[in-house]
């Protein structure tokens, strides 16, 4: 069991189509992660549920939440777990 929450770098990165996002987690806590666009607005919700402590993966696939795949440019995701909050930035590329 990990001893910190951690939000990864994607893998790949830039990516097309899909990429895998790493976190994990000390504890059980209610976990978001959200992705946005370069103006800060929402694009999907990747993980919105309570999950055990561990190591997680969660992938994208570019798309937003209305299935819809998104254009190239630059993302922001944002892991929030407990009073933990992460972000990292990734590119699509396509």
């Amino acid at each position: 069991i990990p001893r910190t929450f951690a939000l990864r770098q994607n893998v790949p990165n830039p990516f097309n189509p899909v990429t895998v996002i790493q976190y994990q987690l000390p504890s059980e806590a209610h976990v978001t992660i959200d992705v946005f666009n370069i103006a800060g607005k929402l694009v999907t919700t990747l993980v919105n549920e309570e999950q055990d402590a561990g190591v997680k993966v969660v992938t994208w696939d570019g798309r937003n939440g209305a299935g819809e795949k998104v254009a190239s440019g630059i993302y922001m995701y944002r892991m929030q777990a407990g009073d933990h909050t992460s972000r990292k930035m990734m590119v699509l590329l396509k």
